[in-house]
């Protein structure tokens, strides 16, 4: 099947790009995001380094809110991959506890005499000015939520197994621990090498890109 990575990247370079602090009002609520990262460069345009969605009715700002606002890795992944790619790149040991999810009651408690909590904190602001200083990104509206998870997988399925593009020797997802982050390029690592878009389904993001 074709890899359709260079013509995706022409169309995402055309869509409105939103930077932190970025108006609520003027995004979908409902539909993917794409991010990009200052420094990364693809295909002759800035490089998709992230592609995420969300599964709630109308809740893509609250998503985007969780990555850029929300000082809180274990409510977002791309935060906690960022953290962990930031501390091992520093040879950080608290990598371990930044690993650690305090998600449930059970685990509060099991690691409350054990957390540093003001390294917690500093840790959680490094990544959120990383986010906010670095990455933009285009919305795709999709308004049904099978469509969108269907598009969101296909879409990181043909970004992922490009040959065409790659990370600059900054990136910061080359010191990610995670190898799929490292070969997909991408900062993520669920879908990451599947399968890719039809034609059919690149007609669908053209319209979306002329409406």
């Amino acid at each position: 099947m074709k890899n359709h990575c260079a013509e995706l990247h022409n169309l995402f370079s055309k869509l409105k790009r939103y930077r932190f602090p970025f108006d609520e009002d003027s995004i979908p609520s409902d539909g993917i995001y794409v991010l990009f990262e200052k420094g990364e460069k693809g295909h002759g345009t800035d490089r998709v380094v992230r592609i995420g969605t969300h599964t709630g009715k109308h809740l893509l700002q609250s998503r985007l809110y969780e990555h850029f606002l929300i000082e809180n890795k274990d409510r977002s992944i791309f935060r906690k991959h960022v953290g962990r790619s930031l501390l091992k790149r520093d040879s950080d040991p608290f990598f371990e506890q930044w690993d650690w999810d305090l998600t449930s009651s059970a685990n509060k408690r099991k690691y409350a005499s054990k957390l540093n909590r003001n390294k917690q904190v500093e840790t959680e602001k490094r990544v959120t000015r990383h986010i906010q200083d670095k990455l933009s990104f285009v919305v795709l509206p999709v308004t049904s939520k099978q469509r969108r998870l269907g598009l969101e997988a296909k879409l990181i399925g043909d970004v992922s197994s490009c040959e065409g593009c790659g990370p600059s020797e900054l990136w910061l997802g080359s010191h990610a621990p995670a190898a799929r982050i490292q070969k997909s390029r991408l900062w993520q690592i669920q879908k990451v090498f599947g399968k890719g878009l039809t034609y059919s389904d690149m007609g669908e993001f053209r319209r979306i890109v002329r409406a």
